[in-house]
C-alpha cells in the first residue's frame, strides 16, 4: 500500500481504540522496550511527546520510567520549521502547542547528536523498518542530523502487516520496531 492509503487505514484503527485499551497497549510497549533494550543510568533517550487527539502511545509512562531510571531525557520541539531537541526533567514546565503537542516551555536546543536510543512517533511501520508518519519529514531530517550510532526506534500498536510500497530515497528506516507483541530489529541479525 502506498503511504496516504496506510496513513489513513491506520489513523482510523487507531482512533478506534478506546482509552483504556490504549493505555494498557503503551504499558506493553513500555515493557517491551524495558525488557529488549534494558536502558541504563546516564543513557539518553530521545523521545516525543503525544499527540492526545491522535491517540498516539502514550509516552509519558516512558518518560516517567526513564526519569525513575536516572537516564538523561530529551523531546523535540518544532522552531519555525526546525525540530530541536530539549533536555527534561521531573520539573519541566510543559505548554501545548498550535498542533496540540505537548512541549517544553523551554526553546533551548540541547545541543545533543548522540542518543542512545530515539523513540521515534509512527502512524505504521512495515517488516523492512520503513515508516510512515505524518509526512510533515521532521524526522527524516532529524535523523540525518544524528550520530548514525544512535538507535531509531518506531514504536507502534500495530504489527507490520503490509508493506508500503512507496519508500523513496530520502526516507530514512527505523533500526528498531516495537510492538505490545514483539520488537522487531532490521539489522539482519548484524548488531
Amino acid at each position: 500500500m502506498i503511504k496516504a492509503e496506510l496513513r489513513k487505514k491506520y489513523m482510523q484503527k487507531r482512533k478506534a481504540l478506546s482509552v483504556d485499551e490504549a493505555f494498557s497497549l503503551s504499558e506493553r510497549i513500555l515493557e517491551a522496550f524495558l525488557d529488549y533494550f534494558k536502558p541504563v543510568a546516564g543513557q539518553k533517550v530521545h523521545i516525543f511527546t503525544p499527540i492526545r487527539k491522535f491517540n498516539e502511545i502514550d509516552t509519558k509512562i516512558f518518560i516517567h520510567a526513564f526519569l525513575e531510571k536516572n537516564i538523561r531525557v530529551f523531546v523535540p520541539k518544532v522552531i519555525a520549521e526546525d525540530l530541536i531537541s530539549v533536555e527534561i526533567n521531573e520539573d519541566t514546565l510543559f505548554e501545548t502547542s498550535n498542533w496540540g503537542i505537548e512541549e517544553p516551555g523551554s526553546n533551548e536546543d540541547s545541543g545533543e547528536h548522540h542518543f542512545d536510543y530515539v523513540i521515534t512517533p509512527l502512524l505504521y511501520g512495515d517488516q523492512k523498518g520503513n515508516r510512515v508518519g505524518y509526512g510533515k519529514g521532521f524526522y527524516d531530517a532529524f535523523f540525518q542530523s544524528i550520530s548514525p550510532a544512535s538507535k531509531k526506534i518506531g514504536i507502534n500498536y500495530f504489527s507490520p502487516d503490509e508493506q508500503i510500497d512507496d519508500v523513496w530515497e530520502n526516507d530514512i528506516p527505523l533500526d528498531y520496531l516495537v510492538t505490545p507483541t514483539e520488537v522487531l530489529s532490521f539489522f539482519n541479525g548484524l548488531e
